[in-house]
Protein backbone atom coordinates (compact mmCIF):
# COMPACT_ATOMS: atom_id res chain seq x y z
CA UNK A 1 0.00 0.00 0.00
CA UNK A 2 1.33 3.27 -1.09
CA UNK A 3 0.03 7.23 -1.28
CA UNK A 4 0.34 8.29 -5.21
CA UNK A 5 -0.99 11.28 -4.70
CA UNK A 6 -1.50 14.03 -1.81
CA UNK A 7 -2.93 17.36 -1.82
CA UNK A 8 -3.39 19.92 1.04
CA UNK A 9 -5.30 23.02 1.10
CA UNK A 10 -5.52 25.52 4.13
CA UNK A 11 -3.49 22.45 6.39
CA UNK A 12 -0.96 24.17 8.92
CA UNK A 13 1.36 26.47 7.18
CA UNK A 14 0.15 25.29 3.39
CA UNK A 15 -2.65 27.21 1.58
CA UNK A 16 -2.38 24.79 -1.31
CA UNK A 17 0.03 21.62 -1.41
CA UNK A 18 -0.61 18.78 -4.13
CA UNK A 19 2.20 16.33 -4.96
CA UNK A 20 2.33 12.72 -6.25
CA UNK A 21 4.70 10.45 -4.24
CA UNK A 22 6.16 7.33 -5.46
CA UNK A 23 6.55 3.94 -3.69
CA UNK A 24 9.28 2.69 -2.36
CA UNK A 25 11.28 5.59 -0.04
CA UNK A 26 10.61 9.47 -0.82
CA UNK A 27 12.67 12.37 0.90
CA UNK A 28 11.15 15.34 1.38
CA UNK A 29 14.38 17.89 2.58
CA UNK A 30 14.68 21.56 3.05
CA UNK A 31 15.29 24.42 5.24
CA UNK A 32 13.13 24.68 8.42
CA UNK A 33 9.80 26.17 8.21
CA UNK A 34 9.21 25.48 5.12
CA UNK A 35 6.70 22.98 6.20
CA UNK A 36 7.86 19.52 5.75
CA UNK A 37 6.38 17.84 8.64
CA UNK A 38 3.49 19.49 7.66
CA UNK A 39 3.15 17.36 4.65
CA UNK A 40 3.59 13.84 6.69
CA UNK A 41 1.44 15.24 9.51
CA UNK A 42 -1.44 15.30 7.12
CA UNK A 43 -0.99 11.52 6.69
CA UNK A 44 -1.07 10.53 10.10
CA UNK A 45 -4.09 12.35 10.47
CA UNK A 46 -5.96 11.10 7.86
CA UNK A 47 -4.52 7.56 9.09
CA UNK A 48 -5.39 7.66 12.74
CA UNK A 49 -7.16 11.23 13.60
CA UNK A 50 -3.96 12.31 15.58
CA UNK A 51 -0.83 13.22 14.88
CA UNK A 52 2.44 13.21 16.88
CA UNK A 53 2.19 16.79 17.50
CA UNK A 54 -1.22 17.26 17.97
CA UNK A 55 -4.73 15.34 19.44
CA UNK A 56 -7.18 17.28 17.83
CA UNK A 57 -7.67 19.23 14.55
CA UNK A 58 -7.51 22.52 15.38
CA UNK A 59 -3.89 23.34 15.35
CA UNK A 60 -4.04 21.52 12.00
CA UNK A 61 -6.22 24.12 10.07
CA UNK A 62 -4.43 27.05 8.95
CA UNK A 63 -4.70 30.06 11.37
CA UNK A 64 -7.76 32.39 9.45
CA UNK A 65 -9.76 29.11 8.43
CA UNK A 66 -12.49 27.52 9.77
CA UNK A 67 -11.72 24.28 7.51
CA UNK A 68 -9.10 22.49 6.11
CA UNK A 69 -8.88 19.52 3.15
CA UNK A 70 -6.94 16.50 3.20
CA UNK A 71 -6.73 14.33 0.00
CA UNK A 72 -4.92 11.61 -1.01
CA UNK A 73 -5.03 8.89 -3.67
CA UNK A 74 -4.28 5.05 -2.25
CA UNK A 75 -2.89 2.69 -4.06
CA UNK A 76 -3.50 -0.60 -2.46
CA UNK A 77 -1.44 -3.35 -4.50
CA UNK A 78 1.48 -2.27 -5.70
CA UNK A 79 0.88 -5.24 -8.18
CA UNK A 80 -2.37 -4.03 -9.74
CA UNK A 81 -1.90 -0.07 -10.29
CA UNK A 82 -5.89 0.38 -10.93
CA UNK A 83 -6.48 -0.65 -7.73
CA UNK A 84 -7.07 3.09 -6.14
CA UNK A 85 -9.02 4.68 -3.51
CA UNK A 86 -9.27 8.17 -3.33
CA UNK A 87 -9.92 10.08 -0.05
CA UNK A 88 -11.38 13.31 0.32
CA UNK A 89 -11.23 13.93 4.05
CA UNK A 90 -12.40 17.80 5.42
CA UNK A 91 -11.42 19.45 9.49
CA UNK A 92 -13.34 21.49 10.84
CA UNK A 93 -12.69 23.32 14.12
CA UNK A 94 -15.88 22.40 15.30
CA UNK A 95 -15.16 18.88 15.13
CA UNK A 96 -16.88 16.05 13.32
CA UNK A 97 -14.75 15.99 10.17
CA UNK A 98 -16.21 14.40 6.81
CA UNK A 99 -14.44 11.91 4.43
CA UNK A 100 -15.45 10.86 1.43
CA UNK A 101 -14.73 7.75 -0.73
CA UNK A 102 -14.58 7.72 -4.14
CA UNK A 103 -16.70 10.48 -4.02
CA UNK A 104 -18.81 8.53 -2.44
CA UNK A 105 -21.77 9.46 0.36
CA UNK A 106 -20.08 11.86 3.08
CA UNK A 107 -19.50 9.90 6.85
CA UNK A 108 -17.04 10.60 9.58
CA UNK A 109 -13.43 10.22 9.95
CA UNK A 110 -14.04 8.08 12.38
CA UNK A 111 -15.36 5.56 10.47
CA UNK A 112 -12.90 4.93 8.23
CA UNK A 113 -9.74 5.05 10.89
CA UNK A 114 -7.42 2.08 10.20
CA UNK A 115 -8.24 1.60 6.74
CA UNK A 116 -4.67 3.57 5.76
CA UNK A 117 -2.24 2.57 8.74
CA UNK A 118 0.66 4.12 9.13
CA UNK A 119 3.60 4.48 12.07
CA UNK A 120 5.57 7.76 12.57
CA UNK A 121 8.95 8.01 13.92
CA UNK A 122 9.99 11.35 15.25
CA UNK A 123 12.02 13.31 17.64
CA UNK A 124 9.71 13.50 20.31
CA UNK A 125 9.89 10.08 20.21
CA UNK A 126 12.60 10.29 22.82
CA UNK A 127 10.16 11.52 25.45
CA UNK A 128 8.35 8.02 25.10
CA UNK A 129 10.27 6.36 28.16
CA UNK A 130 11.99 9.89 29.73
CA UNK A 131 9.18 12.09 29.96
CA UNK A 132 5.58 12.69 30.64
CA UNK A 133 3.24 10.10 30.88
CA UNK A 134 1.03 11.95 28.60
CA UNK A 135 3.42 11.19 26.14
CA UNK A 136 3.19 7.19 26.98
CA UNK A 137 -0.63 7.63 26.67
CA UNK A 138 -0.54 9.01 22.84
CA UNK A 139 1.52 6.10 22.28
CA UNK A 140 -0.90 3.50 23.76
CA UNK A 141 -3.64 5.20 22.01
CA UNK A 142 -1.92 5.55 18.45
CA UNK A 143 -1.67 2.25 18.57
CA UNK A 144 -5.04 1.16 20.15
CA UNK A 145 -6.53 3.36 17.20
CA UNK A 146 -4.58 1.01 14.33
CA UNK A 147 -5.70 -2.14 16.06
CA UNK A 148 -8.63 -2.39 17.71
CA UNK A 149 -11.82 -1.05 15.83
CA UNK A 150 -13.64 1.69 17.07
CA UNK A 151 -10.89 2.62 19.41
CA UNK A 152 -10.87 6.14 18.14
CA UNK A 153 -14.53 6.80 18.97
CA UNK A 154 -14.62 5.24 22.45
CA UNK A 155 -11.39 7.54 23.03
CA UNK A 156 -13.83 10.59 21.52
CA UNK A 157 -16.73 9.71 23.76
CA UNK A 158 -14.44 9.33 26.97
CA UNK A 159 -13.39 12.63 26.44
CA UNK A 160 -16.63 14.01 25.96
CA UNK A 161 -17.87 12.52 29.28
CA UNK A 162 -15.10 13.42 31.67
CA UNK A 163 -15.33 17.27 30.34
CA UNK A 164 -19.11 17.10 31.59
CA UNK A 165 -18.84 15.16 34.56
CA UNK A 166 -16.00 17.73 35.54
CA UNK A 167 -18.30 20.44 34.93
CA UNK A 168 -20.74 18.70 37.01
CA UNK A 169 -18.12 18.52 39.42
CA UNK A 170 -17.29 22.05 39.77
CA UNK A 171 -21.19 22.76 39.65
CA UNK A 172 -21.56 20.56 43.18
CA UNK A 173 -18.31 23.05 44.49
CA UNK A 174 -20.46 26.33 43.60
CA UNK A 175 -23.46 24.26 45.18
CA UNK A 176 -21.90 23.81 48.34
CA UNK A 177 -20.75 27.36 48.95
CA UNK A 178 -23.73 29.19 48.41
CA UNK A 179 -25.78 26.44 50.74
CA UNK A 180 -28.31 25.44 47.81
CA UNK A 181 -31.30 23.75 48.18
CA UNK A 182 -31.70 20.02 49.12
CA UNK A 183 -33.33 20.12 45.42
CA UNK A 184 -31.12 21.28 43.87
CA UNK A 185 -28.10 19.37 45.17
CA UNK A 186 -30.44 16.12 44.34
CA UNK A 187 -30.32 17.20 40.87
CA UNK A 188 -26.63 17.65 40.87
CA UNK A 189 -26.05 13.94 42.38
CA UNK A 190 -28.30 12.68 40.39
CA UNK A 191 -26.80 14.17 36.61
CA UNK A 192 -23.29 13.33 38.50
CA UNK A 193 -24.48 9.65 39.34
CA UNK A 194 -24.96 9.16 35.56
CA UNK A 195 -22.06 10.74 34.15
CA UNK A 196 -19.54 8.44 36.32
CA UNK A 197 -21.53 5.41 35.64
CA UNK A 198 -21.13 6.32 31.68
CA UNK A 199 -17.30 7.77 32.48
CA UNK A 200 -16.74 4.24 34.71
CA UNK A 201 -18.13 2.43 31.75
CA UNK A 202 -15.93 4.07 28.88
CA UNK A 203 -12.93 4.33 31.05
CA UNK A 204 -13.37 0.09 31.91
CA UNK A 205 -13.75 -0.36 28.09
CA UNK A 206 -10.54 1.79 26.91
CA UNK A 207 -8.30 0.30 30.00
CA UNK A 208 -8.92 -3.16 28.30
CA UNK A 209 -7.95 -1.97 24.59
CA UNK A 210 -4.94 -0.18 26.32
CA UNK A 211 -3.82 -3.97 28.14
CA UNK A 212 -4.83 -5.65 24.85
CA UNK A 213 -2.32 -3.37 22.99
CA UNK A 214 0.52 -3.65 25.64
CA UNK A 215 -0.39 -7.65 25.24
CA UNK A 216 0.20 -7.73 21.46
CA UNK A 217 3.27 -5.47 21.14
CA UNK A 218 5.34 -7.04 24.16
CA UNK A 219 6.92 -10.31 22.34
CA UNK A 220 8.33 -8.19 19.55
CA UNK A 221 9.30 -5.27 21.72
CA UNK A 222 11.55 -7.44 23.80
CA UNK A 223 12.87 -9.34 21.16
CA UNK A 224 13.62 -6.48 18.45
CA UNK A 225 14.98 -4.41 21.75
CA UNK A 226 17.51 -7.48 22.31
CA UNK A 227 18.15 -7.15 18.64
CA UNK A 228 19.05 -3.17 18.20
CA UNK A 229 20.88 -3.31 21.93
CA UNK A 230 22.00 -6.79 22.14
CA UNK A 231 21.06 -10.10 23.72
CA UNK A 232 22.43 -9.95 27.05
CA UNK A 233 20.21 -6.93 27.10
CA UNK A 234 16.12 -7.25 28.82
CA UNK A 235 13.36 -4.86 28.68
CA UNK A 236 9.72 -5.14 29.65
CA UNK A 237 6.73 -3.26 29.11
CA UNK A 238 4.00 -2.84 31.62
CA UNK A 239 1.05 -1.30 31.78
CA UNK A 240 0.45 0.72 35.15
CA UNK A 241 -3.36 1.55 34.49
CA UNK A 242 -5.55 4.57 36.80
CA UNK A 243 -8.50 1.79 36.97
CA UNK A 244 -6.13 -0.79 38.44
CA UNK A 245 -9.55 -2.75 39.50
CA UNK A 246 -8.75 -4.68 35.91
CA UNK A 247 -6.16 -6.93 37.16
CA UNK A 248 -8.07 -7.84 40.06
CA UNK A 249 -11.36 -8.40 39.08
CA UNK A 250 -12.92 -9.61 35.71
CA UNK A 251 -15.86 -7.17 36.11
CA UNK A 252 -14.22 -4.47 37.92
CA UNK A 253 -16.83 -1.91 37.17
CA UNK A 254 -18.36 -2.27 40.89
CA UNK A 255 -15.06 -1.64 42.19
CA UNK A 256 -14.15 1.06 40.38
CA UNK A 257 -17.49 2.91 41.09
CA UNK A 258 -16.54 2.32 44.89
CA UNK A 259 -13.28 4.05 43.56
CA UNK A 260 -15.14 6.88 42.60
CA UNK A 261 -17.37 7.17 45.89
CA UNK A 262 -14.26 7.15 47.90
CA UNK A 263 -12.52 9.92 46.31
CA UNK A 264 -15.88 11.92 45.73
CA UNK A 265 -14.96 14.83 48.29
CA UNK A 266 -11.05 15.22 47.15
CA UNK A 267 -12.63 15.50 43.35
CA UNK A 268 -15.20 18.09 44.02
CA UNK A 269 -12.62 20.15 46.46
CA UNK A 270 -10.25 20.06 42.77
CA UNK A 271 -12.43 20.09 40.34
CA UNK A 272 -11.39 17.25 38.46
CA UNK A 273 -11.52 13.64 37.70
CA UNK A 274 -8.88 11.91 39.86
CA UNK A 275 -9.14 8.50 38.20
CA UNK A 276 -9.35 6.72 34.63
CA UNK A 277 -7.58 6.26 31.38
CA UNK A 278 -6.46 10.06 31.25
CA UNK A 279 -4.17 9.20 34.28
CA UNK A 280 -2.56 5.98 33.08
CA UNK A 281 0.84 5.15 32.47
CA UNK A 282 3.24 3.10 31.01
CA UNK A 283 6.63 1.22 32.91
CA UNK A 284 9.65 0.04 30.79
CA UNK A 285 12.20 -2.21 32.97
CA UNK A 286 15.54 -2.85 31.14
CA UNK A 287 17.53 -4.87 33.09
CA UNK A 288 14.73 -5.04 36.06
CA UNK A 289 15.51 -1.22 36.52
CA UNK A 290 12.90 1.40 35.74
CA UNK A 291 14.39 2.28 32.69
CA UNK A 292 12.99 6.42 33.46
CA UNK A 293 15.23 6.75 35.92
CA UNK A 294 18.12 4.94 34.87
CA UNK A 295 18.58 4.79 31.00
CA UNK A 296 21.61 6.36 28.93
CA UNK A 297 20.11 8.62 26.22
CA UNK A 298 21.32 5.51 23.47
CA UNK A 299 19.36 3.20 25.56
CA UNK A 300 15.89 5.83 25.29
CA UNK A 301 16.61 5.60 22.04
CA UNK A 302 16.58 2.15 21.23
CA UNK A 303 13.24 1.73 23.60
CA UNK A 304 12.00 4.23 21.07
CA UNK A 305 12.90 2.46 18.21
CA UNK A 306 12.08 -1.01 19.36
CA UNK A 307 8.33 0.25 20.40
CA UNK A 308 7.90 1.85 16.74
CA UNK A 309 9.09 -1.34 14.96
CA UNK A 310 7.38 -3.89 17.76
CA UNK A 311 3.87 -1.84 16.57
CA UNK A 312 4.53 -1.74 12.89
CA UNK A 313 5.34 -6.03 12.96
CA UNK A 314 1.60 -6.40 14.66
CA UNK A 315 -0.09 -3.74 12.61
CA UNK A 316 1.02 -5.87 9.22
CA UNK A 317 0.25 -9.04 10.84
CA UNK A 318 -3.18 -7.91 11.71
CA UNK A 319 -4.05 -5.91 9.13
CA UNK A 320 -2.10 -7.59 6.89
CA UNK A 321 -1.11 -5.04 4.85
CA UNK A 322 2.41 -2.65 5.13
CA UNK A 323 1.95 0.35 7.26
CA UNK A 324 3.07 3.52 5.78
CA UNK A 325 6.78 4.20 7.83
CA UNK A 326 6.80 8.34 8.51
CA UNK A 327 10.76 9.03 9.62
CA UNK A 328 10.35 12.48 10.42
CA UNK A 329 13.47 13.97 11.09
CA UNK A 330 14.97 11.32 13.16
CA UNK A 331 18.67 10.91 11.23
CA UNK A 332 19.91 14.13 12.78
CA UNK A 333 19.20 12.43 16.35
CA UNK A 334 20.83 8.99 15.46
CA UNK A 335 23.89 7.57 15.58
CA UNK A 336 25.17 5.42 13.39
CA UNK A 337 24.37 2.37 14.52
CA UNK A 338 20.72 3.16 15.21
CA UNK A 339 20.42 4.80 11.91
CA UNK A 340 22.15 1.63 9.88
CA UNK A 341 18.84 0.01 12.48
CA UNK A 342 16.41 1.94 10.87
CA UNK A 343 17.94 1.94 7.29
CA UNK A 344 17.60 -1.74 7.49
CA UNK A 345 14.27 -1.83 8.86
CA UNK A 346 12.90 0.62 5.92
CA UNK A 347 14.23 -0.94 3.03
CA UNK A 348 11.70 -3.91 2.96
CA UNK A 349 8.73 -1.32 3.05
CA UNK A 350 6.46 -0.15 0.15
CA UNK A 351 6.85 3.49 1.18
CA UNK A 352 8.93 5.36 3.46
CA UNK A 353 8.47 8.80 3.89
CA UNK A 354 11.04 10.94 5.14
CA UNK A 355 12.46 14.45 6.07
CA UNK A 356 15.81 16.06 6.83
CA UNK A 357 16.45 19.82 6.23
CA UNK A 358 19.44 19.08 3.92
CA UNK A 359 20.15 16.38 1.61
CA UNK A 360 23.47 15.87 3.29
CA UNK A 361 21.71 14.80 6.02
CA UNK A 362 20.47 11.29 4.40
CA UNK A 363 22.58 8.75 5.46
CA UNK A 364 24.75 7.54 2.72
CA UNK A 365 24.28 3.81 3.09
CA UNK A 366 20.40 4.79 2.45
CA UNK A 367 21.67 5.70 -0.92
CA UNK A 368 23.38 2.28 -1.42
CA UNK A 369 23.10 -0.01 -4.75
CA UNK A 370 20.32 -1.99 -2.85
CA UNK A 371 17.72 1.19 -2.48
CA UNK A 372 19.60 3.76 -4.98
CA UNK A 373 16.40 3.08 -7.43
CA UNK A 374 13.50 3.13 -5.03
CA UNK A 375 14.97 6.27 -3.02
CA UNK A 376 13.18 9.85 -4.46
CA UNK A 377 13.78 13.36 -3.91
CA UNK A 378 11.82 16.11 -3.24
CA UNK A 379 12.77 19.56 -2.83
CA UNK A 380 9.85 21.21 -0.62
CA UNK A 381 11.38 24.78 -1.39
CA UNK A 382 10.27 24.37 -5.03
CA UNK A 383 7.17 22.69 -3.91
CA UNK A 384 6.20 25.73 -1.46
CA UNK A 385 6.90 28.17 -4.44
CA UNK A 386 4.53 26.09 -7.08
CA UNK A 387 2.16 26.82 -4.24
CA UNK A 388 2.08 30.80 -5.56
CA UNK A 389 1.01 29.54 -9.16
CA UNK A 390 -2.33 27.75 -8.45
CA UNK A 391 -4.58 29.62 -9.21
CA UNK A 392 -7.55 27.38 -7.58
CA UNK A 393 -7.88 23.80 -6.44
CA UNK A 394 -8.94 21.13 -8.68
CA UNK A 395 -11.80 19.58 -8.82
CA UNK A 396 -12.25 15.90 -7.38
CA UNK A 397 -12.23 14.44 -10.83
CA UNK A 398 -9.41 16.47 -11.96
CA UNK A 399 -7.65 15.62 -8.26
CA UNK A 400 -8.18 11.89 -9.16
CA UNK A 401 -6.88 11.95 -12.42
CA UNK A 402 -3.05 10.72 -13.22
CA UNK A 403 -3.01 13.72 -15.68
CA UNK A 404 -3.22 16.73 -13.33
CA UNK A 405 -0.52 19.00 -14.07
CA UNK A 406 1.64 20.07 -11.87
CA UNK A 407 5.16 21.39 -11.12
CA UNK A 408 7.78 18.85 -11.15
CA UNK A 409 9.73 19.24 -7.55
CA UNK A 410 11.14 15.89 -7.68
CA UNK A 411 14.58 15.08 -8.32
Amino acid sequence: MYISRLALDHFRSWDQCIIDIDPGITIFYGSNGLGKTNIVEAIEFLSAGITHRANSAKPLIQAGHTTSYIRANIVENSIQENNLTNYSLTLSSRGGHRIRVNNGKSQYHRDIIGHIPSVTFAPEDQQLVSSDPSIRRRFLDTAAIALIPGYYDLLQRYSHIAKQRVALLKNVATARLSNSSVDSMNDLFTGLEIWTTQLAQAGISITRARLDVINKISEPFTRIYKHIAGEHNDITINYRPSYDEIYRDKDPYDEVIDHYQRLFDGEVAQGRNLIGPHRDDVEFLLNNMNAKEYASNGEIWSIALALKMALYEVISQESEMKPILILDDVFAQLDNSRRSQIIEFASSIDQVLITVAAREDVPQELLNQKTHDSVHFVDVQKLKDFETVIDNVPSLDEFMSSSYERGDVHE
